[in-house]
């Protein structure tokens, strides 16, 4: 039996495979939109449950619980099986360089379920770092080019924030912010004697009603997942709008091997496994989009092989893989703001974010050990679960009335910066491991840099100077950089460039070997920034489909 050819199939629905269904079907294209993972019902999110309804008290993680080689879901979400869990999912590192992959989502939305909201936009220079210090490749488009584009997501899914006029984080059209909390108030003021900016994080939860979805009401719950689609979200946002044109068929539960390529290389559909049964089946396409996350998009071109692209799909440059790099912790600080010690404990869960120190190095003058930058995040307050108690010594009663006594009283900051891409960090397939669906897994190799190194003493000395500033008696120190990917915002290994022998895309999002493959995750960053990805992320793929659809137009994948 002939199978049906769609126009355009997408691969993963997480911030830009969403996005994508909505922009392409609303050109009118029909599109197949896969996801390895189950649907999810989100009016039955554990939104406003308590700690002491969980095991562990809620405060068990991917990253913390490991029980009969099964990574458990975050105690404190419904996604339990819904995340990758590491017996099925593996991956291999080499021992010396250890990366964290452990926070992969497998349901439909992915980490749109639970991010953590932040919408910055990138800056001129952060596009053209390379041009200012020498340093890597430059992005092949500009801030204008993409200004459009942050400019629809912004009105699209609604980001709150405060203007700043920083040339470091672009204005927007922001909906009102969330008024500052006691404890913010007191590190602005602790910045300002630093001579820094303390903002509003500016994040894609409504502060008031927006375009049908009604405001955030303060529960505090985000990472549980939001049952009311008050933060963006691929099932609260794009997917509604993308089945509304009656243009979209969703496929769950389809675990992607390869792209399938025709009998000249080009791509013509996929070839993916039942997540349940596992039965391999095929789809066909003209177009083939793949959003199914930095490393697995990378993952599946590499598998994608074929005497055709004896490397990988769309890798004659031999780029796809390489310059891997994720955002990094630079060192962190918690103390007690003695002015708020035993004052009246408030929700200050309710926005489930904090504050934002943007980046202040390498702007107009360069420092003379490191080059890019860093910003400061400032969290604090009486918020669900407390923390620091594990921070302070005691035992029974009186322990308990100390720890209460401090609750209102914390605040904790801590840097978040930008490593430099280098070629050594990479991916590749591990020939020996395969998951569960006999699909060969990736290798991940990670390098720090003494850039790295430079940025964090940096990083520590101010967030050091801040609290000091701040007058907080320091509970905690930690000088040192996260591991490798645990921040979760993976970027590179399919970056995007003019020169099609050292890129795998050009500025659209489209592969230089195979016009008809797109990949419009965060694999096409050529450089990371040290803002949060996701709202870049949309706009790269609001303006890749833009561009798609127009080609159809053309006539090129007729």
């Amino acid at each position: 039996m002939a199978l049906k050819t769609y126009d355009v199939l997408i691969v993963g629905t997480g911030a830009s495979g969403g996005m994508a269904a909505k922009a392409l079907t609303e050109h009118g294209l029909e599109v197949l939109l896969l996801e390895a993972g189950p649907t999810i019902d989100t009016s039955k999110f554990l939104t406003h449950s308590w700690p002491y309804n969980f095991p562990f008290r809620g405060v068990g993680s991917p990253k913390k619980v490991e029980k009969d080689g099964r990574w458990a879901a975050a105690e404190r979400t419904p996604f339990v099986g819904y995340y990758a869990e590491k017996s099925q999912h593996p991956y291999t590192t080499p021992a010396d360089q250890p990366f964290d992959w452990s926070l992969r989502s497998r349901i439909l939305g992915g980490r749109t379920l639970h991010w953590g909201r932040q919408s910055f936009r990138l800056a001129e220079f952060d596009f053209k770092g390379a041009s200012r210090d020498g340093y890597g490749e430059d992005w092949p488009l500009t801030y204008a080019e993409l200004a459009p584009y942050y400019d629809k997501v912004e009105a699209y899914i609604g980001v709150q924030g405060m203007k700043e006029g920083l040339p470091q984080i672009p204005d927007g059209d922001f909906l009102p912010p969330f008024a500052f909390n006691c404890f913010e108030h007191l590190m602005r003021k602790a910045a300002r004697k630093m001579q820094l900016r303390m903002t509003a994080l500016r994040t894609a939860q409504l502060s008031r009603p927006h375009r049908g979805r009604p405001a955030c009401h303060y529960c505090g719950s985000c990472g549980a997942g939001c049952d009311v689609g008050a933060f963006f979200s691929t099932p609260a946002v794009t997917l509604p709008d993308a089945l509304a044109t009656g243009k979209l068929t969703l496929r769950t539960d389809a675990v992607v091997r390869h792209v399938v390529v025709d009998k000249e290389g080009r791509p013509t559909g996929a070839g993916f496994f039942d997540r349940r049964t596992k039965a391999f089946e095929e789809v066909r396409a003209k177009v083939v989009v793949l959003a199914a996350s930095t490393l697995e998009s990378t993952r599946i071109m590499l598998n994608s092989r074929s005497r055709f692209h004896p490397n990988g799909l769309a890798n004659s440059s031999s780029v796809l893989g390489h310059y891997l790099t994720d955002h990094f912790t630079a060192g962190s600080v918690i103390g007690v703001l003695p002015e708020l010690r035993g004052t009246e404990l408030m929700n200050d869960d309710g926005k489930s974010n904090g504050s934002y120190i943007p980046r202040f190095r390498n702007l107009e003058t360069r420092h003379p050990k490191f080059i890019r930058g860093y910003g400061i995040m400032v969290k604090g307050g009486s918020r669900i679960y407390p923390a620091h108690a594990d921070l302070i010594g005691g035992f029974g009663a009186a322990y308990k009335r100390q720890i209460k006594r401090e609750h209102p009283a914390i605040v904790t900051v801590y840097a978040r910066g930008e490593p430099l891409q280098t070629d050594k960090s990479r991916v590749e397939i591990d020939p020996a491991v395969v998951d569960a669906w006999g699909i060969p897994v990736l290798k991940i190799h990670y390098e720090r840099t003494d850039n790295d190194r430079h940025m964090l003493d940096d990083a520590f000395d101010n967030l050091q100077e801040l609290m000091h500033s701040a007058g907080a008696e320091v509970l905690h120190r930690d000088k040192s950089l996260s591991v490798p990917g645990e921040i979760s915002h993976e970027m590179g290994t399919t970056r995007m460039g003019n020169d099609p022998k050292t890129s795998v895309l050009n500025k659209y999002n489209q592969a230089h070997d195979v016009p008809n493959l797109f990949v419009i995750d965060a694999g096409c960053w050529p450089s990371s920034a040290c803002q949060n990805p996701t709202e870049t992320i949309i706009a790269l793929a609001w303006r890749a489909s833009d561009y798609l659809a127009e080609e159809f137009r053309r006539g090129k994948f007729n």
